[in-house]
């Protein structure tokens, strides 16, 4: 239960982060020169489609569902491999969104099915 929980928040609070890189470009801090520099809006809709898919995965680890506990280890890894590169954007976020991946990840992968 925890890590649906978990999983629905941060779903939820990156599909709201990816709305505000789309919405408003003034939002989060410029960066220089980066080897993953995208600009704002494609962030924004990796975002957005991370965070539906989180969400959803976190309903299904709720629910119970057979196919949520891989794909929450799944898409937990993704997240905070995104989160990573997403660092010089929002470095603060990142650091807590990737925290809340870690719990995520060790929430699965320990409890007992």
């Amino acid at each position: 239960m925890f890590a649906g929980v978990l999983m629905l928040l941060n779903g939820v609070l990156g599909l709201l982060e990816g709305i505000a890189a789309v919405a408003k470009d003034d939002v989060y801090a410029r960066i220089g020169d980066y080897v993953y520099k995208f600009n704002l809006t494609t962030w924004g809709w990796i975002h957005i489609v991370l965070g539906i898919l989180v969400a959803i995965v976190g309903y299904g680890i709720l629910k119970g569902t057979s196919w949520g506990r891989a794909s929450g280890v799944a898409l937990a890894t993704v997240s905070v491999l995104v989160q990573f590169l997403w660092l010089p954007y929002q470095p603060v976020w990142a650091f807590i969104s990737i925290a809340i991946g870690v719990f995520v990840i060790w929430a699965l992968c320990t409890d007992a099915p």
